[in-house]
C-alpha cells in the first residue's frame, strides 16, 4: 500500500482476487512464482499446494535479499474445484527494503547543535507563558525553521560517474529513490514533482521512528545531466510556534536523507547520495507552521531551480547534520493527498460596519476589502487559488469552520491566528497552495483581492479561481451504504467526511486546533474504520506509533505520537487513561477478526502484556481510578469530563477488558505461564470489580446510568459466586441489569446519555441483544443527542458535541459507532468468529426495523466485494447478495432460525418479515 513501489521487509505475504462468472467456485490449489524482475531469474516457485488459502501466503524460503537493488516481480495462478487450473495473473512488483539506506548523511542548512532548540515535550499550555520559556525559544537561530530547497546535479549513463567500464548511453532498467525530508518535503525530478503526496513523510515521534518514502523514478530520469530537487518544512517534526500555538516541539531543523539507486542493462549500478555535493538557498515559503499557516513570496522564486542549466554558483553547501535518533523504516501506509475538491458555493461582502466589529471579535485587523466564502462543506486542508495582480500585492486566506456574529471566519474555538498569505510576482496567472500546513475550514474569508467579475477599484489582484482541498490519507474506501432512512444516510456521509479530516499520517481527534493522535477513537471507532477503509497498510503504521509512545514503565499515553507530555494541576487524566491506551491491546483483535491476521497481535504481544503490568502497579484490589471515564457523556450541562457515570467503573472495566484480550494473545503466542498469570488476574478484576460497583439489591452498576450499566452487559462482568465460591455467569443478573439499560434508555425520551467511550458499548450491548428496534427509536429524529439534529443545524462533518452549538470543534468523528451498527446490523455484514479468518467465512443477518424498506451496501474485503441489497414491503423480504469468490456465507434470514450457508456467487432469498 505505498505509492508508486510496494515495499517490503523480509519475506513477503501474499494474497489475490478471484473472479468467476459461476456460483460455488472455490481453489482448490495455488502456484506462485517470483522472479528477480529485470534479469527473470527465479527466486521462488511454491509447486502446485494443495490449499484454499488465498490470502497472507507465506512465502518463507523464497531468496529475496535486502542488499538486492533491483525489483522483484510476482504471478500466481490457481485450480478450482474441478482441478481445472487458470491462466497465470499478470504480474506485480516488489522491493526489499535496503539494508544501507541508514548510511546516507543528513543535510540542510544549519546543525541541531547551533540551532539552540530547547529540549523537551512540555511546551504547552501555561508553560509556554513563561518568561525562561518565551527567552529559550526566542534564543533560537532563525535558520533552523526556514524552508529551504536543495538541489543535486548528476550524470546518467556517463563514464564520469562511477565505473570506470561503464559506456555512455547505456539503457535504464530500473531507478529508485529512497527520500526522508523532514517535516515534511516535496521532491522533484529535472523540474517535475515525483508523486502526489502532501504532508510527506507521514508524521512520527522522530526519536523513535523516521519513515522514508520510497518511488520508482525509471521514466523521470534522462540520459546525461539530470537534477534532484527537494523543498522542505517543518511538520510536526519542528514546531517552533507562530500565531497560533498548541505547542512546540523540535526534533530538530528541517533535514533531508536521499539516495537514488539507477541500475543498467548490463547489470552495474549507480547510486546518488544526500552529501556535502548538495547546495541549498531559502525557498519561497516564508513561513510555515503545521498549527499556523503559511506564507509564500512568489518573487522569490528562482525559475529552473530544480532543472537543468540553472545557475546555482550563489547557492550555499550544504551542513551536514545530525541524524534524527529514530530508526529508518519504509513508509508502508498510503501517503496523504488531495483527494476532493470544491467549489464556491456562496459569497457575501463584508461591509465597513461589519469588517470594524470583526476586527474587535476575531482580535485581528480585517481588510477593508474581505468577503467570505462558504464552500459548502467542513474539511481538513488548504485553499488552492490562481489569482492575477502586480508584482508585491499580497492575498490573504483566513480559514475557518465557523463564522461570527458579523459574518467573518471565527477561529476562536479552533485556534488564532491561522492564516495563508501569498505574495505575488506578478507573471500572469499565478496557481498555489501550501505546501506544509492546514486546518479544518469550511469558510474562507479573502482580503486584498477581488473575484472575476466583481469591481475593482482599487486594482487589487483578481482571483480567478479559488477552490477548497480536502486533503486526508488515500488508503482505500471500500464500502457503501444507503437506506430509505434519510437521517442515517446523512449520518453515514457526516462521520465519513469527519473521519476522512481527521485521517492523516495518523488519526487525528480534529484537523485545526490540536491535530494530535487521540487513542480512543482507534478502538471506540474501530469497527466502523474497518468497514468502510482499507487499514492493511495503515493500521499496523498506527500500532508502530503506539508501540513508540509507550513510556519505559508499560505506561500508554492518551496520544501517539506523543508530542506533548501533559503535567501538572488537573492535567493527569488527560497524560493517561485505560480507555486511551487500551487501543494498544484492543486494536489488533478487531485488525486479526477483519483479515485474519495475527501478525500485529503477536509482534506488539511484549508491548501488550507491559501495559497491562503496569496498569496492575496503578490499580488498588483491582480497581482502577484514573483517566477520563465517559468522556463528553450527555446531559443538561457542557460535555466534558465523565458526569453521568463513575470514572473508576469505567477504568477497571477497560482494565478487565485488555486483560481478557491479553489472555487471548497469550493463547496465540503460546505462553502458559501468562495464560494462567492474567486469566487469575482477569478473575480478581472482575471480583473487585462487581464488589465495588455492583448493587445487588437494584440489579444496578454504579449510578446505574447507561454507560455504568452497557460496560459490563457488554464484557459479560456479570457475574456472581456460587456454593464453591467460583464466579460464574449469572443469567438472572445479567436480565435484570439488562432491564435497567432498558428503562434508563426509555425514561430519557429513548435518548441516549453516553458519550465518547460508552457510545459504542451501549449501541453494540443493545444490538447484541436484539433492541435493533430500540436503537432506530434511539438515532431516528432530529433533537439532541442524535445525528439529525446536527444535520438540522448544518452540520457538514460529525460534530464533537451532540449539541454544535455548545462544542468547540465541529470537525471530529470520536461520536461515529452508530457506522458499526450500520453495517453488522442492518446490513448484517460481519466476519466469522469461529474460525477467525477474515472473510473467508462470513455471516449476513440483516435486521430491517422500524419503517425501512430498503439497504443497500458493499464491502469490499480481502477476498472480493460482498454484495448486500435488502427490501422489505407488503410483508416481503428479499435479500439479494453477492459472494465473493471462494468464500462462504452463512446468512441468517429475519425471524428464521436455521441459516442458509452459501458458496460464491450471487444470490436472492425471500422470506415473509
Amino acid at each position: 500500500m505505498q505509492e508508486g513501489l510496494v515495499v517490503v521487509e523480509g519475506s513477503p505475504r501474499l494474497g489475490w482476487v478471484m473472479e468467476s462468472p459461476e456460483n460455488g467456485t472455490r481453489q482448490s490449489a495455488y502456484e506462485i512464482d517470483i522472479r528477480e524482475a529485470f534479469t527473470g531469474r527465479s527466486v521462488w516457485n511454491s509447486g502446485k499446494v494443495y490449499s484454499s488459502q488465498s490470502q497472507l501466503v507465506s512465502t518463507k524460503g523464497a531468496d529475496i535479499r535486502p542488499d538486492n537493488s533491483f525489483n522483484y516481480s510476482w504471478r500466481v495462478r490457481v485450480w478450482d474445484e474441478t482441478d481445472t487450473p487458470s491462466e497465470w495473473s499478470s504480474e506485480a512488483k516488489f522491493r526489499a527494503v535496503p539494508e544501507r539506506l541508514s548510511s546516507g548523511q543528513w543535510i540542510g542548512a544549519i546543525t541541531r547543535q547551533n540551532a539552540h532548540l530547547p529540549e523537551g515535550r512540555k511546551f504547552h499550555g501555561g508553560e509556554l507563558k513563561k518568561p525562561e520559556v518565551k527567552a529559550a525559544w526566542e534564543a533560537v537561530d532563525t535558520l533552523a525553521k526556514k524552508s529551504i530547497c536543495l538541489r543535486r546535479t548528476f550524470q546518467v549513463g556517463d563514464a564520469k560517474e562511477g565505473g570506470a567500464n561503464r559506456k555512455p548511453g547505456k539503457k535504464i532498467v530500473e531507478a529508485t529513490a529512497y527520500v526522508c525530508g523532514l517535516g515534511f518535503y516535496e521532491f522533484s525530478l529535472n523540474g517535475k514533482k515525483v508523486g502526489n503526496s502532501e504532508f510527506a513523510p507521514l508524521w512520527s515521534d522522530y526519536d523513535k521512528t523516521v519513515y522514508y518514502n520510497t518511488y520508482n523514478v525509471t521514466e523521470q530520469l534522462r540520459r546525461g545531466e539530470n537534477v534532484v530537487g527537494i523543498l522542505l518544512g517543518n511538520g510536526f517534526y519542528n514546531v517552533q510556534g507562530g500565531r497560533y500555538r498548541k505547542l512546540q516541539i523540535s526534533f530538530g531543523p528541517p533535514t533531508l536523507l536521499f539516495e537514488l539507486v539507477i541500475n543498467y542493462e548490463d547489470g552495474t549500478c549507480t547510486t546518488v547520495h544526500s552529501d556535502n555535493n548538495w547546495k541549498y538557498d531559502f525557498s519561497p515559503v516564508t513561513f510555515n507552521c503545521i498549527y499556523g499557516g503559511e506564507d509564500y513570496d512568489a518573487r522569490r522564486e528562482q525559475k529552473g531551480w530544480n532543472q537543468i542549466g540553472f545557475d546555482d554558483s550563489h547557492w550555499r553547501p550544504v551542513v551536514i547534520q545530525e541524524a534524527p535518533k529514530g530508526i529508518l523504516r519504509p513508509q508502508m501506509a498510503a501517503p496523504v493527498k488531495i483527494m476532493e475538491r470544491y467549489d464556491i458555493q456562496k459569497v457575501t461582502k463584508l461591509n465597513a460596519d461589519q469588517v470594524a466589529s470583526a476586527s474587535v471579535s476575531t482580535k485581528r485587523t480585517v481588510d477593508p476589502s474581505a468577503f467570505v466564502l462558504d464552500m459548502g462543506q467542513n474539511l481538513a486542508g488548504f485553499p488552492e487559488i490562481t489569482v492575477r495582480g502586480k508584482r508585491g500585492q499580497k492575498v490573504t486566506l483566513i480559514v475557518a469552520e465557523a463564522l461570527t456574529e458579523e459574518g467573518a471566519c471565527n477561529q476562536r474555538q479552533t485556534g488564532r491566528q491561522h492564516y495563508y498569505e501569498y505574495t505575488l510576482k506578478g507573471e500572469g496567472d499565478e496557481t498555489w497552495h501550501p505546501r506544509f500546513s492546514y486546518y479544518g475550514f469550511r469558510y474562507i474569508q479573502v482580503e486584498g483581492a477581488v473575484l472575476k467579475g466583481q469591481k475593482n477599484p482599487q486594482k487589487l489582484p483578481v482571483l480567478k479561481n479559488i477552490q477548497s482541498c480536502f486533503v486526508y490519507n488515500s488508503a482505500k474506501k471500500v464500502s457503501t451504504f444507503e437506506s430509505s432512512n434519510r437521517i442515517f444516510n446523512a449520518a453515514h456521509r457526516l462521520i465519513e467526511k469527519a473521519v476522512r479530516s481527521n485521517m492523516q499520517s495518523v488519526f487525528t481527534d480534529c484537523p485545526h486546533r490540536e491535530k494530535l493522535g487521540w487513542l480512543e477513537q482507534v478502538h471506540l471507532n474501530g469497527p466502523g474504520l474497518l468497514y468502510n477503509y482499507d487499514l492493511t497498510a495503515y493500521a499496523p503504521q498506527i500500532m508502530q506509533n503506539m508501540a513508540d509512545a509507550q513510556h519505559s514503565n508499560g505506561a500508554m499515553p492518551t496520544t501517539a505520537p506523543e508530542y506533548v507530555i501533559f503535567e501538572g494541576p488537573g492535567m493527569d487524566a488527560f497524560a493517561e487513561s485505560p480507555e486511551w491506551g487500551g487501543s494498544l491491546v484492543i486494536f489488533p483483535f478487531m485488525y486479526y477478526e477483519t483479515y485474519g491476521d495475527d501478525s500485529l497481535i503477536k509482534k506488539y504481544y511484549p508491548n501488550m502484556r507491559r501495559y497491562v503490568d503496569y496498569l496492575k502497579t496503578r490499580a488498588d484490589t483491582g480497581i482502577l481510578s484514573f483517566g477520563l471515564g465517559d468522556w463528553y457523556d450527555y446531559g443538561d450541562f457542557r460535555a466534558g469530563f465523565s458526569r453521568n457515570t463513575p470514572v473508576p467503573l469505567v477504568a477497571t472495566a477497560h482494565y478487565y477488558m485488555t486483560v481478557m484480550y491479553l489472555v487471548q494473545a497469550a493463547k496465540m503466542v503460546g505462553n502458559d505461564f501468562d495464560i494462567r498469570y492474567y486469566t487469575s488476574l482477569a478473575q480478581e478484576i472482575m471480583v473487585a470489580f462487581n464488589k465495588c460497583f455492583l448493587h445487588k439489591d437494584t440489579a444496578q452498576y454504579g449510578t446505574g446510568s447507561q454507560c455504568s450499566n452497557a460496560l459490563p452487559l457488554f464484557l459479560q462482568m456479570t457475574q456472581d459466586a456460587d456454593e464453591q465460591d467460583n464466579y460464574r455467569p449469572d443469567a438472572d443478573l445479567n436480565e435484570k441489569v439488562f432491564a435497567n439499560l432498558i428503562k434508563d434508555v426509555e425514561a430519557h425520551g429513548n435518548r441516549l446519555t453516553t458519550g465518547d467511550v460508552g457510545n459504542r458499548y451501549l449501541i453494540q450491548t443493545l444490538a447484541r441483544n436484539g433492541e435493533h428496534e430500540l436503537i432506530y427509536k434511539m438515532f431516528n429524529h432530529e433533537e439532541a443527542p442524535g445525528y439529525g439534529f446536527q444535520l438540522k443545524f448544518g452540520a457538514t462533518t460529525l460534530t464533537e458535541q451532540w449539541d454544535p452549538r455548545q462544542g468547540s470543534s465541529w470537525n471530529h468523528f470520536m461520536m461515529g459507532q452508530i457506522d458499526e451498527w450500520f453495517f453488522n446490523s442492518l446490513v448484517g455484514i460481519r466476519p466469522s468468529t469461529t474460525p477467525k479468518q477474515g472473510y473467508q467465512k462470513f455471516i449476513i443477518a440483516p435486521q430491517p426495523v422500524g419503517d425501512l424498506k430498503y439497504v443497500k451496501a458493499s464491502y469490499e474485503t480481502l477476498y472480493g466485494t460482498i454484495n448486500v441489497d435488502w427490501t422489505c414491503e407488503n410483508g416481503t423480504f428479499t435479500l439479494n447478495v453477492s459472494v465473493p469468490v471462494n468464500t462462504t456465507a452463512v446468512v441468517y434470514l429475519p425471524g428464521e432460525k436455521e441459516p442458509k450457508e452459501i458458496q460464491s456467487g450471487t444470490y436472492q432469498l425471500v422470506c415473509a418479515k
